[in-house]
Order: C-alpha cells, then sequence, then structure tokens
C-alpha cells in the first residue's frame, strides 16, 4: 500500500510543475471518462459495483472519493473498509451494502483541471415499525376520542395502512393511510384488534396489532320483547348482554328476584343469557327484567310473558274481484283458540280536505259510529259485514267477528276470512284488526291496504278464477270450507245481485 504521504507528495509536484505541464500536454492525449454520472439504487445487504472507466489514462492519478474521505489512490485502496476495494481497473465495489454506505461517490482524475464524475448511491432499506403503543394494546372509555398511533422507517419512507381484523374500519373503509388513526365517540362496535402494516416496496411490509378494548356500562338487548305462550306450554325468554368488564346478570319477575329452580332455568353462554320456564301457570304471566351490572354501571331490560295472541297478519291480495265486495283474510299464531276479532276498516281519503274531517284511530270509539249501520253474520270460518252511505268512511268501521270453532291443538297458526260489502267501486281502503283469547286482546296488526275494482268479474272470469284455484274458490273468495262445482256456481249465481243492493237492513 502506497503511504498517505506519497500520495500527498504526489499531488504537490502536480501542482508544482503546473505551468511546465501546462506548456507541455497536448489536450488531445489528456485522459476522458467513458462512464458518465448515474444513480444506484440498491437493497441492504446487496452488492453494487461503481464503474470509472477512462481513456488516456497515462501517467495521471485516478482517485475516489465521498465527501472529504479518499477511498483510493491510482490503483491503491486507501479506505480501511474490507467491504471496498477497486476490481477491474478502477471500478469501486462495495459489498454488504448498509444504510451509512448512501451518497454521492466522486470518481476524480488529477489533471491540472481535476476531472471528475459523481455516482449517487440510494440505499433501499424495508419498512421497520420504530413505535405502536405500549404493549400494543389501548384502553378506552365509551363515547372517548382514541388515536391510534404508528410510526416507520425505511427507504423509500414508507407509507402507513391501517385495517381492522374480520372487520371494517368505523368509517366503512377497508383501509385508511395515516400514520395517526382517529376514533370519535368510541363504542363496543369500535372494539377490535387494528392493524398498522408500514409498506414502501422494498422487501416485505412490516405489521404489528393494536388491541382496542372500550370499556363500558352493560348494554342490552331482547329477542323478543313479547313473548307469548299459554299454560302447560315451555316458554324461553333471552337477554342478549355485553359489557367490559363482564357484566353479572340477575332476573326478576315484577320486583321479585328470581332463582333457579327445577320449574326455572337460567342459562348463561358467552353473551346469550336464558331464562327457561318449564311449565307455565297462569301467575307466570307478566313482566320480567333482566339486570347486568358491572363496574361501570347498571342496565336493565323488561320482556312480557303473555298468553295473549301475537298480531294479525293479512293473507288477501292487494286488489279485490268486485267493486262493492272485498274478502279480507289473515292469520294469527295463539297457543289456545281464538274466541273473536275486532276489525277497523275505513276508505282512504281521496283529499288533504277529507282528512280534516277523520280522527285517528285512537281517538274514535270502537263501538258507535253512528252515521251507517254494520251488521255482521258469522260461519265457520268466514264472515260478512255490510255498511252503506259514504259519509261514515271518512272514520274507521268496526266489526265484531266471531272465530270458528274447532281449533286444532297441533297448529298455533289459525286463519280467519271476513267478508266487507256495500264497498264504493275503485276505492283504496285500509284495515287494522286485533285477535282475542281466554287471556285477552293481542296488540293491533300493522294496516293493510286494499283495492275494489272498477267492475266485477264476469260469468267466464269466474271460471276461469274456479277452474285456476280449484279446490279453494270459495275458501279465496270468502273463506268457506271445500264445496263442490255445482254448488260453488250456486253461490255466485245467487250473490251476484246482492251486489247492487241499495237499502239499508
Amino acid at each position: 500500500m502506497l503511504p498517505k504521504v506519497n500520495v500527498i507528495l504526489l499531488f504537490a509536484f502536480l501542482v508544482r510543475d503546473s505551468d511546465h505541464m501546462s506548456l507541455r500536454i497536448d489536450p488531445a492525449s489528456l485522459p476522458n471518462f467513458l462512464t458518465s454520472s448515474q444513480v444506484f439504487k440498491v437493497k441492504e445487504q446487496e452488492r453494487v459495483v461503481l464503474p470509472c472507466e477512462v481513456t488516456n489514462p497515462g501517467q495521471y492519478v485516478l482517485a475516489w472519493k465521498k465527501g472529504i474521505a479518499v477511498l483510493s489512490a491510482g490503483s491503491v485502496k486507501v479506505s480501511p473498509d474490507p467491504r471496498v476495494q477497486l476490481i477491474n481497473g478502477f471500478n469501486l465495489e462495495i459489498r454488504d451494502v448498509v444504510p451509512q454506505d448512501a451518497g454521492d461517490y466522486v470518481c476524480q482524475i488529477g489533471t491540472l483541471e481535476p476531472r471528475e464524475i459523481t455516482h449517487t448511491l440510494e440505499v433501499l432499506v424495508p419498512p421497520r415499525i420504530t413505535y405502536v403503543p405500549p404493549n400494543g394494546r389501548v384502553d378506552a372509555k365509551k363515547g372517548s376520542e382514541v388515536k391510534l398511533e404508528c410510526h416507520a422507517n425505511g427507504n423509500p419512507p414508507p407509507k402507513i395502512i391501517w385495517s381492522r381484523k374480520n372487520n371494517l374500519l368505523p368509517g366503512g373503509d377497508q383501509t385508511a393511510v395515516t400514520s395517526v388513526l382517529s376514533l370519535d365517540r368510541v363504542d363496543r362496535h369500535q372494539a377490535g384488534i387494528y392493524v398498522c402494516t408500514a409498506s414502501n416496496g422494498v422487501g416485505e411490509d412490516a405489521s404489528k396489532a393494536i388491541v382496542l378494548h372500550v370499556l363500558y356500562a352493560p348494554e342490552i338487548s331482547v329477542e323478543n320483547p313479547v313473548v307469548h305462550t299459554a299454560e302447560g306450554f315451555e316458554a324461553e325468554l333471552v337477554c342478549i348482554v355485553h359489557g367490559e368488564n363482564p357484566p353479572t346478570v340477575t332476573w326478576y319477575h315484577e320486583t321479585v328476584r328470581m332463582d333457579s329452580t327445577e320449574q326455572r332455568l337460567m342459562e348463561s353462554k358467552g353473551t346469550r343469557h336464558k331464562l327457561i320456564i318449564q311449565k307455565v301457570h297462569r301467575t307466570d304471566f307478566g313482566n320480567y327484567t333482566c339486570l347486568a351490572d358491572n363496574k361501570l354501571g347498571r342496565t336493565r331490560r323488561t320482556i312480557l310473558l303473555t298468553g295473549t295472541p301475537k298480531a294479525v297478519t293479512f293473507k288477501s291480495a292487494s286488489t279485490g274481484n268486485y267493486r262493492h265486495t272485498y274478502n279480507l283474510s289473515w292469520e294469527v299464531e295463539s297457543f289456545t283458540p281464538i274466541e273473536d276479532y275486532e276489525l277497523l276498516y275505513r276508505r282512504i281519503p281521496h283529499s288533504l280536505s277529507e282528512y280534516d274531517h277523520v280522527q285517528p284511530i285512537h281517538h274514535q270509539s270502537l263501538k258507535n259510529f253512528g252515521l251507517a249501520e254494520n251488521r255482521s253474520y258469522s260461519a265457520v270460518g268466514y264472515s260478512i259485514s255490510y255498511g252503506y252511505g259514504k259519509r261514515w268512511f271518512m272514520d274507521w268501521r268496526n266489526v265484531t267477528v266471531r272465530a270458528p270453532r274447532g281449533f286444532s291443538t297441533s297448529s298455533k297458526i289459525q286463519t280467519m276470512s271476513h267478508v266487507i260489502r256495500g264497498l264504493e267501486s275503485g276505492q283504496q281502503y285500509e284495515a287494522t284488526v286485533k285477535a282475542r283469547n281466554k287471556y285477552g286482546w293481542g296488540p293491533l296488526s300493522k294496516t293493510f291496504t286494499f283495492q275494489t275494482t272498477d267492475r266485477d268479474m264476469g260469468f267466464d272470469d269466474m271460471r276461469h278464477y274456479y277452474e285456476k284455484n280449484e279446490p279453494n274458490t270459495l275458501e279465496d273468495f270468502f273463506g268457506f270450507g271445500s264445496a263442490s262445482k255445482t254448488s260453488n256456481f250456486l253461490f255466485f249465481t245467487i250473490f251476484l245481485p246482492l251486489s247492487s243492493l241499495t237499502r239499508t237492513f
């Protein structure tokens, strides 16, 4: 190896004799670079060769520098770094590249006016996550603001991508690109595992998981706020309870705390808490409360256990077959036989001015409607009511419908049909109904909207309808049981003239 002092003396000699050399050197004989300046991008731990090829090197010294450090002079390596060496002439090799190797490397020829090229080395470094919340866990109270932070380094600088394990982010997005993920007014739905991923296209992405725990008072939802049953049957009351910390659950009947017995079983599995009453007695009906308690608060929800029927569901088509007659069909679930139904219906007012004369349903008497007579005739499975005049359609009309006898205990679904006559042609009506069994009245059904036609179904239409819907033609029209074809047509022959009646019974 050439001592540093010799290199210095060599450069000094060239400077000292510069005036004389300028007189003797032909410019065409001066060395020139065959290599141009370049940018090299190399991954960490890889090898790179920085080229420096010249023509006519002669006696001139070629040196490699990085900043103020001389790496080589001529064919002599000056740098003490064992990873650096000259190969194939004056090309500079660097093995096992590290981030500190990044920078500008100058290949210089020691002419009177130094000539040089500069190579820039960029070291590509895979992303490394440098910061996440301690222990990868964040605890926050419900309603508070949470900021999840994640920082990383690498070259190029990595971007931070947030995602959520087995779920979308609270805003509904799959991912979010930000170093700080802000969550406003957190609740239990925002709790879970959030994943911070650093990516810069070099090597493998880096990821870390952060678990967000939201601390909140118990939250309760019930599967069925009203549970219908009857004496002798089993009833199941269910509360879904969430809470962090996990809450304890207690059941009450009215105001009396309940304990698990052979008659009343209490089961818990995860968030699902059940109260099972095996053989219901009449004294078991009433309100049941599930109360959940943890360190952050107390919550309760009430479930009604009742023997009354469920809400009625209408099964009729929205458009009838006749101008002045419509058949309403419905079904209801009840553990005991239905005794009767209460039906309310009216024509839907055409304009806002008509609504000025209409009272809400809960303000009207269920018995006295005054302006027109209503009569109901019942048989097994169907009934008929009459109403004439127009003024009464401004208010709800009430009909008591007696239920058929012979309830089968094999099915809790009970059906009924009711024929309304004396309607206006081509008009829209709305109806609601509720059912009563031995335990009392069930709730009112949802309002059902139906419409009469502009013309009655003709004989050919009836025959087509009959053939298409046999063997339940009468049942479809009026709720009758099965009948022969002859009796069906005989019935229609008698029925059609009745639709034109104008007198009041």
